[in-house]
């Protein structure tokens, strides 16, 4: 099961200390940090939640170009991400805290955005997913009107969970069940909920008013209230007794949990029910503290001008970087072998990827068969696959003296000594390598047997 988190991703920093004194120039804590945590929040949260639970996950988001989104990068390991541009600075949420005590949070770069554009390559990954949670912190992902129309024309037919925001966009129509926490869920009614039954009808009308399939109105340690178009009556949900020292993450860890169990075909009570008890567990054992620190950097990217910022980026990070290239004209499992196991020399994957005109000098006029579009396209749904350069010499020298890889991979038919790029990589310290070729399996046998039939 594949399944795909949609939406907006900030940097959360936790320092964490001691404070025994004042600062002699103001009546405030001194604290003496000892610890510092990054992490990925927001969407990229929920994603990590998922991975680390061992389920194939995508994160579909927009991310910036600042040396905060390389730290978030590097949060995100273990997570397919497949990203556009963001426009916008990447967010961090700072928080302070003396042993258990918060002091402070300082927020940077969180003033509203312009609504981000969608890459083909996002809408496809939604296209595919399973299940998909809509994970909406108000920067603009969920109000792009491609992105919602790919979540519309899904709902319905796979499980999607809307976590919504105070300042994000109005849940499409038809979502499996929204999950507001009673805050949000009294500012978007626009009226108070201080009782079940004013909570159960506060739930409703916004069921009605967003066209949800139901509603989970979450009320923290008091459990939830479910709405469902299928039941009249709400259906109270308590939360099993904890105790809790860091509340962030509880609505992550729902939704994520929540969008699992639908998928797994559980009815829509059942899995609010395990859904309510996983996070109220999550917050027990620590919370958001809990989750592992981030590994090494992996990256999954999948826009053809990304190439050269996800080299700069690998590379930021003590990361490898792998290239291989080629024309790919037909895409055939020797390619795909040749390429997964290029990928294993590092980490990340960049194509460098011949031309339509530079496949024509090199292979004759009724080259290529598939335009540089589509094979681009073809080469970044492989996971393997980080991005593709496109270059329209006959060689790829320029386009390797842009990337500068760390290694550059060929099929098994050469020698590396004898690799014409040899010299070349070799000039910036990096290696050339050949990985096994497989015989039978090429794109002049293909080609010559489309000629047959054809």
């Amino acid at each position: 099961m594949m399944i795909a988190v949609v939406g907006d991703v900030l940097l959360d920093v936790d320092m964490s200390g001691e404070a025994t004194r004042l600062c002699p120039d103001a009546p405030v804590p001194v604290v003496d940090v000892s610890d510092v945590r990054r992490r990925a929040g927001g969407a990229g949260l929920v994603a990590r939640m998922l991975a680390q639970d061992g389920h194939r996950v995508t994160l579909v988001t927009v991310l910036s170009d600042d040396d905060a989104s390389l730290e978030l990068e590097g949060a995100l390991a273990g997570v397919r991400v497949v990203s556009g541009p963001s426009g916008a600075r990447t967010p961090v949420k700072t928080r302070v805290r003396a042993g258990r005590q918060p002091v402070v949070r300082v927020d940077e770069g969180c003033e509203r955005p312009e609504v981000p554009a969608a890459t083909a390559g996002m809408l496809r990954a939604l296209e595919r997913a399973e299940a998909i949670v809509v994970a909406d912190y108000g920067r603009g992902l969920a109000a792009n009107q491609e992105v919602r129309d790919v979540l519309a024309a899904r709902a319905g037919h796979i499980p999607i969970v809307w976590d919504p925001h105070p300042a994000g966009a109005v849940p499409v129509a038809g979502v499996a069940v929204v999950t507001p926490n009673l805050s949000e869920a009294a500012k978007a009614a626009g009226t108070g909920t201080g009782t079940p039954a004013s909570i159960a009808a506060v739930g409703t009308a916004l069921m009605d008013r967003w066209q949800s399939q139901a509603v989970l109105v979450t009320m923290g340690e008091q459990g939830g209230i479910l709405l469902s178009q299928q039941d009249s009556l709400p259906v109270s949900i308590p939360a099993p007794p904890t105790e809790v020292t860091d509340p962030c993450g509880a609505g992550d860890r729902l939704a994520a949990s929540l969008a699992v169990h639908l998928a797994e075909g559980r009815s829509l009570s059942d899995a609010a029910g395990l859904a309510i008890k996983e996070a109220a567990a999550f917050l027990g054992a620590g919370g958001v503290a809990s989750l592992p620190d981030r590994h090494r950097p992996v990256w999954h990217h999948s826009r053809e001008e990304d190439a050269l910022g996800l080299a700069r980026r690998v590379r930021a990070n003590g990361g490898t970087v792998v290239a291989t290239g080629g024309c790919f004209d037909l895409l055939h499992a020797g390619h795909a072998r040749t390429l997964a196991a290029a990928r294993d020399l590092g980490d990340c994957l960049i194509v460098c990827l011949n031309s339509d005109e530079s496949v024509r000098r090199i292979k004759g006029e009724q080259r290529p068969i598939v335009s540089q579009q589509d094979r681009a396209e073809l080469l970044l749904a492989l996971e393997c696959v980080d991005a593709v350069l496109v270059f329209g010499e006959d060689t790829p020298e320029a386009c390797l003296e842009l990337l500068r890889p760390d290694v550059w991979v060929k099929g098994g038919d050469y020698r590396a000594s004898d690799l014409p790029e040899a010299g070349l990589v070799e000039s910036w310290g990096g290696r050339c390598v050949t990985v096994p070729f497989h015989q039978a399996r090429s794109t002049s046998v293909l080609a010559d047997a489309l000629a047959k039939v054809s």
